[in-house]
């Protein structure tokens, strides 16, 4: 009983458990979606082999120096922004996006390296800067390490990328302390943007919450008036906006809107995936027996609608299931990141639990239409060796901080 209770002090099987079960489903689901498939058939095999790797280095990982993480943040960054030009200039194209890096005969996307680099980097930086962040340089400061990634992946181009690093800038920033009205100023003119998508009633009401917050606030009239300007440009300017997008952009944007517009082009995904979800019922049609997966209705079912592979084959309560342990994870790393007494490690752990939060919710999204299709894979479930490699690192560092969690670096 004693040699247990050590264990659960050092080790987080709170959060390790749930990992395994996850990447487990994701391995039944991608047998399942890609046994009959020409051409991915042997995706299976793969994702086990990553999976072997990934263990190794979540645990290498894990017994790493506490420090570790702290001296090597910058290096881990910068390495990160030099894979991000490599893959630019030399980089290989994959659905419209110059995303992936050929290693050899291996692939990887640089993408998901840098999503390490920047959490730790910034994590260094706003936990080195103060408790509270609030002078006008050093929330720039803060925002210029994670706009600089965001750049580069925008180049690519890789929107959905882009926006989960956008995600996790915000919240960390947000985490440090940063005044509420400045994080308002920064995410209304965004909110905006996505307001005016559904129309002008839409932006007209959205327009008037801002009105309701900026009296919450109480700045003086110049102030709230320089920002009620800036939501209204950003609402009603994004006619403008849209046709900077990528033609395969705009159309996800359209499809998001309405997607029986299109039902057999840029629809056709989010359809069939809300067939396949829908007709799985309470228990599933079982393992290997849905229709749209085993009959290949939805491209790439292993990787971004592999959420309804689960949700037609497990049915409501797979998918529930699957979801509860998401959950589980994301309660674990919130109350990791409160506990641990280090501040660095505690940015680290809330960076983390926003990467796996944005994947999660906009794949979930996609799948049950909800979010426009962006091109995110669902975390530990999808297929990807670079993804699950990435995920299991990430996990294996917040592994190390809850066994450091009582210790000052």
């Amino acid at each position: 009983m004693k040699l247990d209770n050590k264990i659960h002090e050092v080790f987080d099987f709170g959060i390790f458990i749930p990992a395994l079960l996850l990447v487990i489903f994701g391995l039944v689901a991608i047998y399942s979606s890609t046994y009959n498939h020409p051409t991915a058939h042997g995706n299976f095999e793969r994702q086990l082999v990553w999976l072997i790797i990934s263990l190794g280095v979540f645990f290498g990982i894990y017994f790493l120096p506490e420090k570790t993480f702290k001296w090597s943040a910058f290096f881990i960054y910068l390495l990160g922004i030099l894979f991000l030009l490599a893959v630019i200039v030399a980089g290989k194209k994959v659905y419209g996006a110059r995303s992936w890096l050929n290693l050899g005969p291996v692939g990887f996307q640089p993408s998901e390296f840098a999503k390490i680099g920047t959490i730790l980097f910034m994590s260094y930086f706003l936990s080195f800067m103060s408790k509270n962040i609030n002078s006008i340089l050093e929330i720039i400061s803060a925002l210029a390490i994670g706009i600089l990634p965001i750049g580069l992946i925008l180049l690519q181009p890789d929107m959905g990328t882009a926006i989960v690093f956008m995600v996790i800038t915000a919240v960390l920033i947000f985490w440090s302390g940063v005044d509420l009205f400045a994080i308002f100023v920064v995410v209304s003119p965004f909110a905006a943007i996505f307001a005016s998508l559904f129309g002008v009633w839409v932006t007209i009401g959205y327009l008037l919450m801002v009105v309701v917050a900026l009296f919450f606030f109480r700045k003086d009239v110049f102030a709230s008036a320089s920002v009620f300007v800036i939501n209204l440009a950003s609402g009603f300017f994004f006619d403008y906006i849209f046709t900077l997008l990528q033609p395969h952009q705009q159309k996800r944007i359209e499809t998001f809107l309405s997607p029986d517009a299109d039902p057999l082009g840029s629809g056709y995904n989010a359809l069939q995936a809300k067939v396949a979800i829908g007709s799985g019922g309470l228990f599933g049609r079982g393992f290997m027996e849905g229709n749209q997966t085993q009959l290949r209705f939805i491209p790439e079912q292993w990787t971004d609608f592999i959420y309804c592979v689960i949700g037609e084959e497990f049915g409501f309560f797979g998918s529930i299931l699957m979801i509860t342990l998401f959950l589980i994870i994301f309660l674990r790393l919130l109350n990791l990141a409160g506990k641990t007494k280090d501040s660095f490690q505690s940015f680290i752990i809330i960076g983390i639990l926003a990467l796996f939060f944005v994947h999660f919710a906009i794949n979930i999204g996609m799948n049950v239409g909800v979010t426009p299709v962006i091109g995110l894979p669902l975390p530990l479930v999808s297929y990807g060796g670079s993804s699950l490699l990435v995920n299991m690192s990430m996990l294996g560092i917040a592994a190390n901080i809850y066994r450091n969690r009582k210790s000052r670096i």
